[in-house]
């Protein structure tokens, strides 16, 4: 880490990270980010708090809490949010933005490979190999969150119904938030101690202060709320939105953005329906991608750069906080469910009546890797890149 050591008597938390620093992380995230939010949670995670011990277990739970609670990609405002928290609004940006674009590319990239050379054995392979290793690293996300999270019988409670609630009962995700958030107010009022942050709780598992920004930290100058400041970031994104929106509507129509759907189905359907015109399949598929990209993230940007100052200011609030740790408790029982579906159709494909050993093989020497030998997760995929190569070239991809 080539972060600034401060002198002896000043605080960790004002530690400065490069910017180059800060650039290199986010580009790196941008290219590993595999397993859906859940996963890309675990990897930030992993990275910011555990490994280059950036940010604290409370710090990054805090933003993680809200950015829960708004509406879009989750995983991405995070990353918006705690670039936001580092660097200002360069930063805020430029994770964002590095946290899609990669991402973006090997979509696209991946989603003309499957058009074009989707039927060979070694496209299969790999692919085939990289499942059974992001059923674990969602695994491994629950089983950190959760370790930090749930510290009561309280919060398990709420963890478990949950759970129930979107496993049994298919409960749409907003709304067992909302219900996580009522009944951690409503468990802050009547058992403060038990829905209070950690270190209100006397949890001393947090008390670090070698983290760059920790609970200690105080709010930097540019994370104080201005409604000025609110009100330009709204007019910005309006305009940002409403433009691009009005040229697409005089060339196409209603009918030309696909705003709806993912990048993957975007670049599909942009590419054989030949969205620029007859004889541009890839740049048809590359427009469409790029539109989705740009008319689902746009409002996460404005989300966290406008909220995320009120946020900060209320960290030792325990109303809201008592709130939002409702919330940690509900994540972890949906990203329990979202591990068990993906193992699910990973391990017992189509109509299978049997499980399929050779993935489960794979999860189990994953789990061992991430768990047992403190292997990173690029580590783990890349290894089982290979071992995809290898299957798909033996013809022993089921």
């Amino acid at each position: 880490m080539t972060a600034t050591q401060p002198p002896e008597n000043q605080p960790s938390g004002s530690v400065e990270i490069s910017r180059r620093e800060a650039f290199l992380f986010w580009l790196k995230l941008g290219f590993i980010s595999f397993g859906g939010p859940a996963g890309q949670i675990a990897l930030m995670h992993e990275e910011l708090v555990a490994r280059r011990r950036w940010l604290s277990e409370r710090r990054f739970l805090h933003a993680l809490n809200y950015c829960m609670l708004l509406p879009g990609p989750e995983a991405q405002q995070l990353a918006t949010y705690l670039g936001w928290l580092l660097h200002r609004s360069w930063g805020g940006v430029v994770a964002g933005l590095l946290f899609i674009l990669p991402s973006l590319v090997l979509l696209m990239l991946l989603a003309w490979v499957y058009l074009v050379y989707g039927d060979l054995p070694l496209i299969a392979g790999v692919l085939y190999a990289i499942k059974p290793v992001v059923v674990v690293v969602v695994f491994q996300a629950a089983w950190r969150i959760g370790g930090r999270v749930l510290r009561n019988r309280w919060l398990w409670a709420i963890a478990l119904a949950a759970f129930a609630a979107i496993f049994a009962l298919g409960l749409p995700f907003p709304l067992i938030v909302l219900a996580a958030a009522v009944a951690g107010a409503v468990g802050g009022r009547l058992r403060p101690t038990a829905f209070a942050p950690a270190a209100h709780a006397g949890d001393k598992a947090d008390t670090d202060t070698e983290a760059l920004i920790n609970d200690a930290s105080a709010a930097p100058e540019h994370a104080r709320f201005r409604l000025s400041r609110l009100l330009m970031l709204l007019v910005i994104g309006a305009l940002l939105w409403c433009l691009p929106m009005g040229v697409l509507m005089l060339w196409q129509g209603w009918e030309g953005p696909l705003i709806m759907v993912v990048v993957f189905v975007a670049f599909l359907g942009g590419y054989q329906g030949e969205l620029i015109g007859a004889g541009q399949p890839l740049a048809g598929g590359m427009l469409a991608a790029l539109l989705v990209c740009w008319f689902t993230f746009l409002p996460s940007f404005l989300f966290v750069l406008g909220g995320a100052p009120l946020i900060e200011a209320t960290r030792g609030e325990l109303r809201l906080n008592a709130a939002l740790t409702g919330v940690s408790a509900a994540v972890v029982g949906v990203i329990v469910n979202l591990a068990l579906f993906f193992a699910w159709h990973v391990f017992m494909p189509g109509t299978a009546s049997t499980p399929d050993w050779l993935a489960l093989g794979i999860a189990l020497v994953a789990a061992g890797l991430l768990f047992g030998r403190g292997w990173t997760v690029l580590q783990a995929l890349l290894l089982s890149a290979a071992a995809g190569l290898v299957l798909g070239w033996s013809g022993l991809v089921p």
